[in-house]
């Protein structure tokens, strides 16, 4: 993508969210009063939240015209470098107002700083501090939320509590404590508020609905929406999120080098969730570790992420760099499952679809497929060719048996198949759908590929898949594969750990 389209996106952005961090000083005096009560969101209903995007779309607005006037006259590098400094300016002032305002407008930052390679690197790095470290709640209003959910104060439940947290996110914040019997473990409490909050952006589903028709017209888009409110629901609820965790932590009991931290049910409840202490380099650090040991971590996460749908038959959708802790040679423990989806006969239907795309390439089939699960209309003036070659792209690292580097230009050209209207496959957008089944499924293609083309991940990622899916159960292609294929055979024989 050019500069200048850069550029536009982060002007989009900042037209969108930028400047609120001024505005919220002028608040602080209000703020204080309402953590003071318990309130740990800067603004909760919809009004309120729609109020707090608008007055910052205007003071974003005002600074673009300041930075254009600045840049009149100016010489070529000069321009150059007031459009980094009003960039990373917006950017600073972008992750602070998410931060406040939390919840699902936090989720999209979080998304934002690495789902679009083609941001500007400061840009990405202004928002990647969404992903644990926004503003956290004042240490009395969590141990208020520990109390009001588990019957007593943190101290009194844990042998040590620390009352400032490790890491801050969109719905939570985590501490770190030592049970009454010695274990080291992580306490999520939710920001007070922040249910309130979720649920009024949620309920902007109008505006919503005007995005995903102008994306994709033929898209339906009350099943789609209904989806992502009950997933981002039920994400609200911890005691949800630790029965998620731990079937996912039982299934990989004794895995070679995936981990899941079992849950402590009873130091949890709707609000608290706590689980086993879990240390490690962050996804940052590994950007800076060998190619090999960025592929081996890549490796892991693949395994998991595709593995976990057809054997387990769940997906955790929530696949962003501050979920996941590495340990090196390829281990690597997987955080917050929140968003997890149960898969029924969905996955058949990838099985499917993977059969005509790469096992056997069948442009009529495959068209016949996706008619036939909602992912395009039946009367759409497509040829079967166009079809095949829109959704190719998804495929695209698997089609052959050889090694594939996932690039950052792959991860932009996927956003653009899915937000590009305009592009050369906006014939076939127009008569896409997107049935409920694979709402969630559809972060694999814009999270997860995003995080390897940050990594630089490579691999023979057709042999590595070949081996997971259940049409084919190749022999193990790596070592990883080795190592996993005799846990699975000891699981196999000797049942769930």
């Amino acid at each position: 993508m050019a500069v200048t389209s850069k550029t536009r996106v982060a002007a989009v952005l900042a037209a969108v969210t930028a400047g609120c961090w001024s505005i919220a000083r002028l608040l602080e005096a209000r703020r204080r009063v309402r953590a003071a009560e318990g309130v740990a969101v800067g603004a909760t209903s919809r009004l309120a939240r729609n109020r707090q995007l608008g007055v910052t779309s205007a003071v974003a607005a005002a600074r673009w015209v300041a930075h254009k006037v600045r840049g009149l006259g100016a010489s070529p590098e000069r321009r150059e470098e007031l459009e980094r400094e009003f960039q990373i300016r917006t950017a600073e002032d972008v992750t602070r107002m998410l931060g406040d305002m939390k919840g699902a407008l936090m989720k999209l930052g979080q998304m934002a700083s690495y789902l679009d390679a083609s941001l500007p690197d400061h840009v990405r790095s202004a928002l990647a501090e969404l992903r644990t470290g926004a503003p956290a709640m004042a240490p009395e209003l969590a141990a208020r939320v520990v109390e009001e959910t588990l019957g007593e104060p943190p101290e009194s439940l844990f042998e040590r509590w620390d009352p400032y947290p490790i890491a801050s996110a969109s719905i939570g914040q985590v501490h770190r404590a030592l049970t009454r019997d010695g274990r080291q473990v992580a306490v999520k409490v939710q920001y007070p508020g922040v249910a309130e909050a979720v649920r009024a952006d949620l309920e902007n589903v109008d505006l919503l609905f005007d995005v995903l028709h102008l994306l994709f017209p033929g898209m339906e888009p009350e099943p789609v929406v209904a989806e992502l409110r009950s997933r981002l629901s039920e994400e609200l609820d911890y005691r949800a999120e630790a029965a998620a965790q731990q079937a996912f932590a039982d299934f990989y009991a004794g895995h070679p080098f995936i981990h899941v931290p079992r849950v402590v049910p009873e130091l949890s409840g709707e609000r608290v969730l706590t689980s086993e202490y879990v240390s490690g380099a962050r996804f940052e650090e590994v950007l800076s570790w060998a190619p090999e040991e960025r592929n081996l971590a890549a490796e892991a996460i693949y395994r998991f992420a595709f593995g976990s749908i057809y054997r387990l038959r769940r997906f955790n959708g929530d696949p962003h760099p501050g979920n996941y802790v590495f340990h090196g040679n390829g281990r690597v423990s997987f955080l917050d499952f929140g968003l997890v989806k149960v898969f029924g006969e969905e996955v058949e239907q990838f099985s499917r679809m993977i059969d005509a795309m790469v096992l056997r390439p069948d442009p009529v089939r495959f068209r016949r497929l996706v008619e036939e699960f909602g992912l395009l209309s039946p009367s759409a003036p497509v040829d079967d060719e166009e079809v095949f070659e829109y959704f190719r792209h998804f495929y695209e690292f698997v089609l052959e048996d050889r090694p594939v580097r996932i690039e950052r230009e792959y991860a932009s050209e996927t956003l653009r198949r899915f937000f590009d209207p305009t592009g050369p496959h906006g014939p076939v957008m127009k008569h896409a759908n997107l049935p409920p089944g694979f709402v969630v499924v559809q972060r694999i293609n814009l999270g997860l590929y995003a995080i390897f083309a940050e990594m630089g991940a490579e691999a023979n990622w057709r042999r590595i898949a070949e081996e997971i899916w259940p049409q084919v159960q190749a022999p193990p292609s790596t070592e990883l594969g080795r190592l996993e294929a005799e846990w699975l055979a000891r699981r196999s024989h000797s049942g769930p750990s």
